[in-house]
């Protein structure tokens, strides 16, 4: 699966190669923003846009940002609780396995 990280784009670091920094949940890294460089790249310093293996390739509104991002949130959420309730199967399997050989 593919999936697309909304970020917001703070600063153009290298004008010549079309590269901005974009700050991601807290996190920057730089991004190639010549997907979206249909205006001139200092206008889209404080655009939201949405990321993909590095590359910034839509402009999206903060609207649509927030909400992937409350989105992705959940989802990390429900990966965590389905991964918990596997270590918890796993557990009660090597419990259930042990009681044998006592």
């Amino acid at each position: 699966m593919c999936l697309g990280i909304p970020g917001q784009i703070v600063s153009i670091t290298d004008a010549g190669r079309q590269m901005g920094m974009a700050e991601v949940s807290g996190v920057r890294r730089e991004v190639s923003l010549a997907p979206v460089a249909d205006r001139p790249l200092e206008a889209l310093v404080g655009e939201w846009v949405l990321i993909h293996v590095g590359f910034a390739m839509a402009v999206i509104d903060e609207h649509e940002a927030q909400e992937t991002l409350i989105a992705l949130r959940e989802l990390g959420e429900a990966q965590e609780a389905l991964e918990q309730m596997a270590e918890g199967d796993r557990a009660l399997a090597g419990v259930h396995a042990g009681e044998g050989t006592a």
